[in-house]
């Protein structure tokens, strides 16, 4: 079977696509501001493991194309609906990191988990990353437009500045592993980087979370700083069928602050 790297999903816009391995196939969308490339150490694992596995750069982000119009939840499920229709997937693991974990509730949502039987959520920025009057977890509002004012005027700082709060310290995930992060995060469109924030700042999911019927893991590490514990929590609470699995000496980079955990638990999911 030839696998293409590049899938079209509308007129001039490919989106880059890691296709490796045989078997029941796991489907993977990464965070803000990376890319596919995020899941080089899940990617083994799971070949290893017999599986067929997807990684999606979303449009704006890594080797996709970075064209100019919408950058939002609507748009990114979407074409990620593009892509497994073509693929011609069935019965997939659905997993997403951070932003990643947003659009894959939306996507399971609003195509009504076409394409996908299991759910799987890393870090997830959801139900909502931004605290309203009656929401009161996640970032302040103003901490966010902050965020969004940085990344038009000085965008490495941005990164920096997420850099030193995306393990549970500063020294948490390894200065190597820091510095390939930054340069997959580099690479994203500073159009799509900014965008992507602001649909952070502006998506609430929290009604979505009650048409998710299919079974959902929630992996969340307890000292993330990016997207608190609680919001683990609020999406367990709403989800008819889901089970927070913990990463107790983890923040927000628990897919290489606790690889081995991380990896085995999602292929104990993958073998249910």
């Amino acid at each position: 079977m030839s696998r293409k790297e590049f899938i079209t999903v509308e007129k001039n816009v490919k989106l880059h696509v890691t296709d490796l391995g045989k078997g029941s196939p796991v489907v993977l969308i990464h965070g803000w501001p990376l890319s596919d490339a995020m899941y080089e150490y899940q990617y083994t694992a799971l070949i290893e493991n017999g599986n067929r596995v997807i990684g999606i750069s979303l449009r704006g982000f890594g080797k996709s194309d970075k064209p100019y119009g919408d950058y939002n939840y609507d748009v990114y499920a979407d074409d990620i609906k593009v892509v497994l229709d073509k693929l011609k997937i069935k019965d997939a693991v659905l997993g997403g990191f951070s932003m990643g974990g947003a659009i894959a509730i939306h996507y399971v949502a609003k195509h009504n988990a076409d394409h996908v039987a299991k759910l799987v959520l890393f870090g997830a920025a959801a139900p909502s990353w931004t605290q309203t009057d009656n929401y009161p977890f996640g970032l302040p509002k103003e901490a966010v437009n902050d965020l969004i004012a940085l990344s038009k005027i000085n965008r490495p700082e941005l990164l920096e500045n997420f850099g030193k709060i995306f393990g549970a310290t500063e020294t948490s995930v390894p200065a190597g592993l820091a510095n390939w992060l930054g340069g997959i995060n580099i690479e994203a469109s500073a159009y799509a980087t900014t965008q992507s924030l602001i649909a952070l700042r502006d998506t609430d999911l929290r009604e979505e979370l009650k048409d998710i019927q299919i079974p959902t893991y929630i992996f969340h590490g307890k000292l993330d700083k990016i997207c608190e514990f609680a919001l683990a929590e609020q999406m367990h609470n709403v989800i008819t069928n889901a089970t927070i699995i913990p990463f107790e000496n983890s923040g927000h980079g628990l897919f290489l602050e606790e690889r081995e955990k991380f990896n085995n638990e999602l292929i104990k999911i993958i073998n249910q």
